[in-house]
């Protein structure tokens, strides 16, 4: 029972961490346009626990539509040459860089904050994804570049750490190679 009770407050203290992430006030959407880089990756999804050692880095292109949406391009090459991709059509809230998509790919519907962006430098990311009943946190570090100074990532560990992400659960992901152009 106390073993329950534990894991229950845990949960609703991770749940109230979320609820109090907050975009960056002065968000323009027109700054995410371009290629990023995905450099950091935390979440207590099981699936992640799984398969974190076998993530690389990969690249994210963002490009702002006309009605204000960032659609959303990732691409990652596996160890076997292939391209794992995924696009996403987050839509624009009343609330500047909060957007909400659904991934067909996992049937999740996902609440993701751009909470820091430096648009020539980095962005971070804090989503929550909702699969039925089950919500996940999923924060992430893009770069402009493949390399981040040492204090951004350490911001970024502080902060995955603060939605309630058990510290093994965060992760840098090596370089790989890009995928070809789709």
């Amino acid at each position: 029972m106390t073993l329950l009770l534990t894991v229950l407050g845990a949960v609703l203290c991770s749940f109230s961490v979320s609820a109090q992430v907050v975009p960056q006030a002065d968000f323009n959407i027109q700054g995410m346009a371009g290629k990023w880089y995905l450099i950091g990756f935390a979440t207590n999804a099981q699936w992640f626990v799984n398969r974190k050692a076998d993530m690389k880095m990969g690249t994210a292109m963002m490009t702002p539509t006309a009605d204000g949406d960032l659609d959303m391009s990732y691409a990652s090459l596996s160890s076997d040459g292939s391209c794992w991709r995924m696009n996403n059509l987050a839509k624009q809230t009343n609330v500047p860089g909060k957007l909400t998509y659904t991934s067909e790919r996992w049937d999740s519907v996902n609440d993701m904050s751009i909470v820091d962006v430096k648009y020539d430098e980095y962005a971070l990311t804090h989503t929550i994804k909702t699969k039925g009943s089950d919500p996940t946190v999923v924060t992430k570090l893009y770069g402009r570049g493949v390399e981040l100074s040492a204090d951004l990532l350490e911001r970024f560990r502080q902060f995955s750490l603060g939605t309630g992400v058990l510290p093994e659960n965060i992760a840098f992901l090596p370089k790989n190679a890009e995928c070809p152009a789709a």
